[in-house]
């Protein structure tokens, strides 16, 4: 599989971090994605079954490597109207994780939209979102290949309300980027927990943007940690379907 050569930005405005490093060859290593994905897989008895102990082992000292040296890879999903995502390996001492973050060029600050690591929070995207982060199939970013993109997002997706084809579309993006040997059983573990964060319900607030409950998420209003109400909506507009 190729990906695009673009480099993502070095610094990222109003992240802490980086410098930042273009990886795209791990997006094409079976053991990166079973690393990427290890919280989901942790919450599933199933799942943790279904990828195998010699391989999960390697996975994890791969995913130490990335998240406890200098190499702080990072990943750009380019949106509509020139917003970026981007997925972030943080690799600060006690507190590493994966980092997804929104931003545009005219914004002063990204906006934390989910972290993946001992303090999760989320979700920060519904699937309707997700799979429109997917297959956009803008240029500009670390890969336009779908299979690739929903893997890498899939950690910041949390929704009570999946369709039926999901279990379809999660499978063939397991099969394209990883050797697991049942990946339909594998999606429908995954989707059935949704990692640490679990499904939440999407709703929209007064002002017509999307909202949810989860108690860890940015994009729930009630939590006293929630983006406010500009930021929510300008959220809607990067990442509506």
């Amino acid at each position: 599989m190729t990906h695009s050569p673009q480099a993502p930005p070095t610094r990222i405005p109003g992240y802490d971090g980086g410098p930042f490093h273009h990886q795209p060859e791990l997006l094409d290593d079976h053991l990166f994605w079973l690393g990427h994905l290890h919280n989901y897989f942790s919450e599933s008895e199933e799942a943790e079954e279904l990828v195998g102990e010699t391989d999960e082992q390697e996975a994890g000292a791969l995913q130490s490597r990335l998240l406890g040296g200098d190499t702080r890879p990072v990943f750009t999903v380019p949106l509509a109207g020139g917003h970026r995502l981007y997925v972030v390996y943080r690799a600060f001492e006690e507190d590493e994780g994966i980092d997804y973050l929104l931003h545009h060029p005219d914004w002063d600050a990204a906006q934390h939209l989910a972290h993946d690591g001992g303090h999760f929070m989320g979700p920060g995207l519904s699937w309707a979102e997700l799979i429109a982060a997917a297959d956009n199939r803008l240029p500009g970013g670390s890969t336009t290949d779908p299979h690739t993109r929903l893997l890498l997002l899939l950690p910041a997706f949390g929704d009570d309300a999946v369709p039926d084809s999901a279990v379809e579309r999660l499978t063939a993006a397991l099969r394209a980027c990883t050797r697991v040997e049942e990946p339909e059983r594998l999606a429908t573990a995954l989707l059935e927990d949704q990692g640490p964060y679990g499904p939440a319900q999407w709703t929209k607030a007064e002002g017509g943007y999307p909202i949810n409950d989860g108690d860890h998420s940015f994009r729930n209003p009630a939590n006293r940690f929630a983006w406010p109400a500009t930021c929510l909506a300008r959220a809607a507009t990067a990442l509506t379907p």
